[in-house]
């Protein structure tokens, strides 16, 4: 019997949003869902699928940056995605835009707090909201931190763009009730030791760029040091360890520091 191709993998991305604390910057993680059908119940950032309407054209006007249809279309679905699913908006006033600008602070975050479920259904247009409030996505302050496709062996398959960004300051986080049941801010460290202590689900690509992130010792020197790395796409494939077990391989180059994954210890 003929093999059947594999599915398509869809564009998603996923954001790492970050502040300043003692001893090591925090990120932001959001506890998914347990009926959602893909990593439920795991820490994860807030982000997911594109649609359709990220890749508008007249999104041009409304967004500062430029990177291309496949970047700017994976920039937006992931402002978007943290938006619906934390309340945090990445985005300035259109009056006062530009590289560095500030982005809005508590006021605005918590005027268009009431649209996120509408947003997250497709009811409302994101970017109408924008354009309504006089604002533009701050596309120039995410930095590209990774590139993840699912393997091709998986029946769903996500072509995922991880980005870091600072968190706006002053706005305050809020997990949606609907997809996600919990949003905290954590280090990477702990994250990672809370997994190992059975604490936290985390499935493989989050927990690598986990790893990745906790060699940063602030927000800023994140920005600096990734910014300048190029990112390597990561596409898992399966195989065997030396001694034969099961498991998915990963280029050295992507700079994880880890080119191996035992099959067993992959939730998804």
């Amino acid at each position: 019997m003929t093999k059947p191709p594999p599915s398509e993998p869809r564009l998603s991305a996923t954001i790492l949003l970050l502040r300043d604390a003692a001893p090591s910057p925090e990120v932001l993680m959001v506890k998914r869902h347990y009926e959602i059908d893909f990593a439920a119940g795991a820490l994860v950032f807030p982000g997911g699928k594109a649609a359709p309407a990220d890749a508008s054209p007249d999104w041009d006007d409304w967004t500062d940056g430029d990177f291309g249809p496949v970047q700017q279309d994976a920039r937006i679905a992931a402002i978007r995605e943290a938006y619906e699913e934390s309340g945090l908006l990445i985005a300035r006033p259109r009056t006062a835009r530009g590289p560095g600008a500030t982005l809005v602070g508590a006021d605005m975050a918590e005027k268009l707090s009431p649209f996120r479920s509408a947003v997250d259904r497709g009811e409302h247009s994101f970017l109408e909201l924008m354009k309504d409030n006089g604002l533009v996505l701050a596309l120039d302050s995410l930095v590209h931190f990774g590139h993840w496709i699912t393997p091709e062996m998986m029946p769903k398959r996500f072509d995922t763009h991880f980005y870091i960004a600072p968190a706006p300051e002053w706005q305050i986080a809020a997990h949606d009730g609907r997809e996600t049941t919990d949003a905290v801010w954590l280090s990477a460290s702990d994250a990672l030791q809370q997994e190992r202590d059975g604490a936290a689900t985390i499935i493989f690509p989050t927990r690598m760029n986990l790893v990745k992130l906790a060699r940063a010792a602030s927000v800023a020197a994140a920005m600096e040091a990734f910014g300048a790395e190029p990112v390597v796409s990561v596409l898992p494939v399966v195989g065997k360890t030396a001694d034969g077990q099961p498991c998915l391989h990963i280029p050295a180059e992507a700079g994880y520091g880890q080119t191996e994954e035992l099959l067993s210890r992959v939730n998804v």
